[in-house]
């Protein structure tokens, strides 16, 4: 999962005659190829750009920014972007942007709501966490019909009360780089602020049916690639009884990828909610995100 890195950005806010629009959009990320624009691939990114330029009726593009890039097949529910517009267009087309854009876009991809952002936002690197959800199904019949483009069926039952333990144990900052697929000059630390598992029904319609899920809410300050799926690989054998509840921590304190621990499937996260500081402290954390970190005692 490409949920933490984009290409550096030397601009910290809109040009002169531009003014930086919030996006809030979901999406079902199943027929997409991730968020980010590749040649000849559908993404997220490219379907929204292009219907922003045809509904706006411009020769140039915008290029969006987003909080998170997912990867193919990851769903989101609270993604955010921005675009910096021309200020005449934004005034000539704010209005009705939102309702041209719901007509233009395929059904998979929404966007809900067109702000002007504050100073200093920048739906990146002013973001202070991403919070995702991986949704799990241990029924043995396997996952109702209905919910299995966002549901990962696993053929064991899960001892949720074991895999909270371990996820205890990864939660701070550390350098995640065995859960992370490396990437050049860029780094693999990270805070987890929060992760753990629940039983939750599946639909209240369906509840009983194929039995609750186990629902793992996994919130970071930002994530690298892969590494919610990693993570959740390394608790699902812990639940199944394949590997002590030790075991997740381990992995993280050796800091290189485990050949026991699979990234899981895509289809079964989604990204829920991005949150932001108050508007007067935006600019400081912008700022602040650039910075490469390092752990205490890293030079």
């Amino acid at each position: 999962m490409k949920d933490c890195e984009q290409p550096p950005q030397p601009q910290e806010g809109p040009a002169d005659g531009t003014v930086r629009i919030r996006l809030d959009l979901a999406y079902h990320g199943a027929d997409f190829s991730g968020w980010a624009r590749q040649p000849g691939r559908r993404t997220v990114q490219g379907e929204i750009e292009d219907a922003l330029r045809i509904v706006t009726r411009s020769e140039q593009g915008y290029d969006l920014t987003v909080a998170g890039r997912t990867d193919a097949g990851v769903h989101a529910r609270g993604q955010v972007a921005h675009v910096d517009l021309p200020v005449e267009l934004w005034a000539a087309h704010g209005e009705k942007l939102l309702r041209r854009l719901a007509g233009r876009l395929p059904g998979d991809v929404r966007v809900y709501r067109m702000t002007e952002a504050p100073a200093g936002f920048d739906a990146r690197f002013a973001a202070i966490w991403r919070r995702y959800a991986y949704r799990v199904a241990d029924h043995p019949g396997g996952v109702d019909p209905l919910l299995r483009g966002h549901v990962l069926w696993h053929d064991r039952p899960l001892d949720i009360e074991k895999m909270n333990e371990a996820a205890r144990l990864l939660l701070g900052e550390h350098d995640f780089a065995a859960y992370c697929k490396k990437r050049e000059g860029a780094t693999t630390i990270r805070t987890l602020l929060d992760l753990h598992w629940e039983r939750v029904a599946a639909d209240h319609h369906t509840a009983g049916v194929a039995g609750p899920l186990a629902v793992a809410t996994v919130r970071a300050d930002a994530f690298c690639h892969n590494m919610v799926r990693a993570l959740v690989g390394a608790m699902l054998l812990v639940g199944d009884g394949h590997r002590p509840v030790e075991f997740p921590g381990q992995v993280l304190a050796g800091r290189v990828r485990n050949s026991a621990v699979n990234v899981v499937r895509p289809y079964g996260l989604t990204l829920e909610e991005v949150g932001y500081p108050p508007d007067d402290q935006l600019a400081e954390r912008n700022r602040a995100a650039r910075r490469m970190r390092t752990l205490p005692g890293q030079s």
